[in-house]
């Protein structure tokens, strides 16, 4: 996490924890809708006008959320047409992000229809995942999965869409990206390099809006402490990451030294025999 110093009130804010979760979600009005709408066409490459009227489903979640103690942030919200959008920021790198992308993804599905219910019930889900940690190979900042036929490239059905937003490859040289592309932006401004951040608001009209509404987000005591709750809470939980692998380290090198000495035990006995 590489924001810091980006807001007076809130010492080292990370924009990918405030903007997104306290500033996009959770100031649930016409004034916030504004940014996630802006943030979600830059993502889905869609006009903003197909994403007006945008309801958030999980509004409890996210007042929950400082209880997390892995780094694990999500929202849910419904489009007009009914489309539902799961958009997820994950700080710490648990493991196993595409099987648990696809279970998270195959629970908002089929949980649009109950025992019963009639499979054209059944609207598209789009999963966005916000990742400090690098998920893919690819030389790329953001990827996008569906379903294809793998010859023909037919798509199957268009009802999954996964979305994956690689921060730590804003960092890597080797990544290309078009620095006037909206989505990149929007990554550059989640990341929370304040440097970057100053040069983007005056960039982009939408971006500069969000940074305004977050310093006013900042001044609110509730949202400093919640802040300071949830990233104690995520370090504390890097901390115990840490020092479970370093000890599983320490294990295997001793086990390694065990087995070493076993080995040239026996290799000595045998050769005693041939002798």
């Amino acid at each position: 996490m590489k924001g810091c110093n980006l807001l007076h009130p809130l010492e080292k804010c990370e924009v990918k924890i405030i903007c997104i979760f306290e500033l996009i979600f959770r100031w649930n009005n016409v004034l916030f809708n504004k940014v996630l709408v802006s943030f979600l066409s830059a993502v889905l490459r869609v006009p903003k006008e197909e994403l007006e009227g945008l309801e958030i489903l999980n509004s409890e979640l996210i007042k929950n959320h400082k209880k997390d103690k892995k780094g694990v942030l999500d929202v849910r919200v419904k489009t007009k047409d009914e489309k539902e959008i799961d958009i997820e920021v994950q700080i710490l790198d648990s493991g196993y992000m595409a099987e648990r992308t696809l279970f998270y993804w195959s629970k908002m599905y089929t949980g649009q229809i109950e025992a019963g219910g009639k499979y054209t019930d059944l609207k598209k889900c789009i999963t966005i995942n916000i990742v400090d940690f690098n998920v893919t190979p690819l030389k790329k900042l953001n990827s996008t999965y569906h379903i294809f036929e793998d010859e023909t490239n037919y798509k199957l059905t268009d009802v999954l869409e996964i979305h994956f937003l690689e921060l730590k490859k804003l960092y890597d040289k080797e990544v290309p990206r078009d620095e006037n592309d909206p989505l990149v932006m929007w990554m550059e401004f989640i990341d929370g390099n304040k440097e970057v951040i100053d040069v983007l608001s005056k960039k982009n009209e939408d971006i500069n809006y969000a940074y305004n509404l977050l310093k006013i987000i900042s001044k609110d005591k509730k949202a400093r402490m919640e802040y300071k709750a949830k990233m104690a809470a995520i370090r504390d939980e890097m901390t115990r990451l840490h020092v479970a692998e370093q000890k599983g380290r320490e294990e295997g090198r001793m086990e390694g030294i065990e087995i070493g000495i076993k080995k040239g035990r026996m290799e000595g006995k045998i050769e005693g025999k041939k002798k």
